[in-house]
């Protein structure tokens, strides 16, 4: 708890602010690869399972997915709900969905993005008041200006910079790498959309690995 208050007293009006981003990317953070995790994919050991030279058995492979939270499980489910619909009209219902994910799967990356680009600013704005606060002291002293007298100026100026930098990399470097995975990700899920479209239409993925790539 010490070390919490001398953090905020070394950096000054700018503390709080950026105790603020911190916190902020922290939590988008982790609740991102959180959702990573969830999605790897050595957990999709379904489509291995595939037997890809019959007929799609809807039921068999919706008791396989029952239970499972990942993306592409819940992706094959919401095209096998619809198995008994048109192929066309399954197309469009899973575009809507597609669609859904995918503003899923970006959520706060655009904030993540700002807090990586207004972070640094901060800690610029508390350089700029810890030049004006040593000047000052400069200025209200009638002796020999000392290293002391310089000291609590120039120290808010560095740690208040140094502060929005460290805040600023994670989270613009986590931000492109989440956006990244997440383009990955629904590439994936439309690639075996599509095939499991085509296969209840009775156009047979020529191997599982197909369906996998």
């Amino acid at each position: 708890m010490a070390l919490f208050y001398q953090t905020l007293d070394l950096l000054g009006v700018m503390a709080w602010p950026l105790l603020l981003s911190l916190t902020l990317s922290l939590i988008i953070l982790i609740e991102r690869f959180a959702t990573v995790v969830l999605n790897t994919p050595r957990r999709e050991t379904w489509l291995h399972r595939l037997n890809c030279k019959d007929p799609l058995n809807c039921e068999a492979l919706r008791d396989e997915l029952s239970g499972r939270r990942s993306l592409l499980a819940r992706g094959a489910q919401m095209l096998l709900r619809h198995a008994e619909h048109d192929k066309n009209l399954r197309e469009e219902i899973a575009a809507v969905w597609l669609q859904k994910q995918r503003r899923q799967l970006t959520t706060g990356l655009r904030l993540l993005m700002v807090i990586g680009i207004v972070s640094p600013m901060m800690g610029l704005l508390g350089t700029v008041l810890g030049l004006i606060n040593m000047f000052e002291s400069i200025g209200a002293t009638e002796g020999p200006v000392s290293p002391a007298l310089l000291a609590d100026g120039l120290g808010l100026a560095m740690y208040t910079t140094a502060a929005g930098l460290i805040i600023a990399l994670p989270a613009i470097g986590g931000a492109h790498l989440l956006s990244l995975w997440a383009e990955r990700q629904m590439s994936r899920l439309e690639h075996v959309l599509n095939h499991l479209n085509l296969w209840l239409a009775g156009v047979y993925p020529s191997s599982g690995k197909e369906m996998r790539a």
